[in-house]
């Protein structure tokens, strides 16, 4: 797949998470732009260590795809992955929940 449609997708992808999380969505905004690289690769980094310490009390699995989604912003060969991921997931979900209702 191509780069820019990866970035596309991933774009797509995280205004529809501002829309979802409206509290969350102003943060993911703001760590959206170009000029929070700084912030956001050293929190991405810290979230997918405490989502792989997920044993402990606070630290939790929720880390690791959040972190996973903050660095595919500035590293391209993670978008394809996590773009792919997310949709799976989406698909799957809203099938178990078809099936629930059913």
């Amino acid at each position: 797949m191509d780069a820019s449609k990866d970035r596309t997708r991933l774009e797509r992808l995280f205004i529809r998470l501002e829309k979802r999380f409206p509290r969350v969505g102003r943060a993911i905004y703001v760590l959206r732009q170009p000029w929070a690289m700084l912030i956001r690769i050293p929190l991405g980094l810290l979230l997918v260590a405490g989502g792989l310490l997920a044993f402990l009390p606070i630290l939790g699995v929720w880390m690791l795809p959040l972190g996973l989604l903050l660095l595919a912003i500035d590293l391209p060969f993670l978008q394809h992955p996590v773009n792919s991921t997310v949709i799976n997931g989406q698909r799957r979900w809203t099938l178990w929940r078809r099936r629930r209702r059913a």
